[in-house]
């Protein structure tokens, strides 16, 4: 998938004009920010174990390297095999040479969005080897062409009308007729399709939720379980991985879980939790000949010890996005690459510079409500914030925005004559909204007015009503 973020302004319009990505987009509060509020609503502990996972986060990246080389050694002592990647290029080349060295036609994968990071895909189509997307969302935007718009649910951004569409267009070996009505009809053709992948499969790929560094265990967390068919199945099992995926311990592993699907899908547990350490044994009934492990840095490493090193404690459970006000307006494409929402906003910035991601910071209205939800209390805005300062420092940030922020400056430092200029400016948006309190239409914003109203200033302003507050109180 290749970086277009700085087209952000011009993704955002279109898809702010596209009806029917609305519309998707209109089913996530019910799906995700509901049932994530009555599920957690059930946990009276909740920011006890919000606590503890932070703490565990934080103490594992504190010791990395010492974690990272007792997952290597517990790895190798049940007959897996640690990779070591420093960039996105190393890590294609060391999957491609797995699937080279069992002579792999077919690779089945699920849902990784490290994966989508390195453009694995992508990598090994151009060799030969045909990659199969086995998680639902991820097939149906494979079958289109398109990029994942959301980090849980990769085609929240299309409609039941539109995954029937696609289905008749690439399952042309099934009846034309045939009803795709029912979202049930949906998900089971793509069941019957997809098992005839599973069994030709050389290769699996998975990402990994968690690598736990006392027992060399992967850990993954579906809910479908193309997972554990995808690495069960194959000859050969390959993990990809970032660096700071790796916990302590089981318990560790576990008390994070706990936070993840309640915080991604309002789940208590997810329905498939699966742990793999090395291939089949010899009384296994099942499982791979071979177990890879490709560790990737990828910039990873960079933000230890920097003001962003709090994002590496991200579990990717979505609900920084799903809570966003710009995400839910424009949704995962609009982003241009990997991660969408708040933390993409972040973390791309990180992975690819803030030349290129220096938009995604700025996308943001600072409602403060990314932090509020996040299980792993990562402070998005006060790193969104510290992007902004880095891309104004660099001279990179647009020129009607330093002009805006010069102006705003000159009066900031003049605080008798910005409060006159408040007075005047509040007085005048009032008595142009008229008696319906909302303007449709204003000079120099019409990136606001363009798609919403905007709701006039109603009486005083804080600092008006804070300095008469202060003298009644004397």
């Amino acid at each position: 998938m290749h970086a277009t973020t700085h087209t952000f302004v011009s993704n955002a319009r279109s898809a702010l004009a596209d009806e029917t990505l609305r519309k998707a987009l209109g089913n996530m509060k019910p799906g995700f920010v509901n049932r994530r509020g009555a599920t957690i609503a059930k946990v009276p502990e909740w920011q006890q174990l919000r606590d503890t996972g932070k703490a565990i986060k934080d103490h594992t990246l504190a010791h990395l390297d010492f974690y990272l080389d007792r997952y290597e050694q517990a790895v190798e002592r049940a007959g897996g095999k640690v990779h070591w990647a420093r960039t996105a290029a190393e890590a294609r080349e060391i999957v491609l040479e797995i699937c080279r060295s069992v002579d792999a036609k077919t690779v089945t994968k699920g849902k990784s969005m490290i994966g989508e990071e390195i453009a694995i895909n992508d990598y090994l189509e151009k060799h030969g080897v045909t990659p199969v997307e086995t998680d639902l969302g991820e097939y149906i935007i494979q079958l289109r062409n398109e990029p994942p718009s959301h980090i849980i649910a990769p085609a929240v951004h299309l409609t039941k009308e539109q995954v029937a569409e696609t289905f008749r267009k690439s399952h042309t070996q099934l009846d034309p007729d045939r009803p795709l009505v029912e979202h049930r009809t949906l998900l089971e053709e793509a069941r019957a399709v997809l098992r005839q992948q599973y069994f030709a499969a050389d290769v699996g790929i998975t990402g990994a939720n968690f690598l736990i560094a006392e027992t060399g265990t992967s850990v993954i967390v579906t809910n479908e379980g193309n997972g554990d068919l995808t690495q069960l199945l194959p000859k050969v099992h390959v993990v990809l991985a970032s660096l700071e995926k790796v916990v302590p311990n089981l318990e560790d592993a576990t008390s994070i879980l706990r936070l993840l699907a309640r915080s991604a899908t309002g789940q208590e547990f997810s329905s498939y939790t699966t742990f793999s350490t090395g291939p089949r044994r010899a009384e296994d009934p099942d499982g791979p000949e071979q177990y890879h492990v490709v560790l990737i840095d990828n910039g990873r490493s960079a933000m230890l010890g920097t003001e962003f090193q709090e994002m590496l404690r991200c579990i990717r459970c979505s609900a920084c996005m799903n809570h966003c006000p710009v995400y839910g307006a424009v949704g995962g494409h609009a982003y241009g690459w990997v991660y969408p929402g708040p933390m993409g906003a972040v973390l791309t910035p990180t992975l690819l510079g803030v030349e290129k991601a220096g938009h995604l910071p700025n996308a943001s209205t600072f409602c403060g409500k990314c932090a509020e939800v996040c299980p792993m209390q990562i402070p998005l805005p006060k790193m969104m914030r510290h992007w902004r300062e880095r891309q104004a420092e660099q001279g990179l940030a647009p020129k009607t925005v330093r002009w805006g922020l010069g102006f705003w400056g000159y009066f900031a430092k003049r605080p008798k004559l910005y409060r006159w200029m408040a007075r005047i400016g509040a007085f005048s948006l009032s008595k142009l909204a008229g008696k319906q309190g909302r303007i449709a239409k204003l000079p120099l914003a019409g990136g606001w007015t363009d798609v919403r109203d905007m709701p006039a200033p109603q009486g005083r302003s804080f600092q008006d009503l804070y300095a008469r507050s202060k003298g009644a109180k004397r």
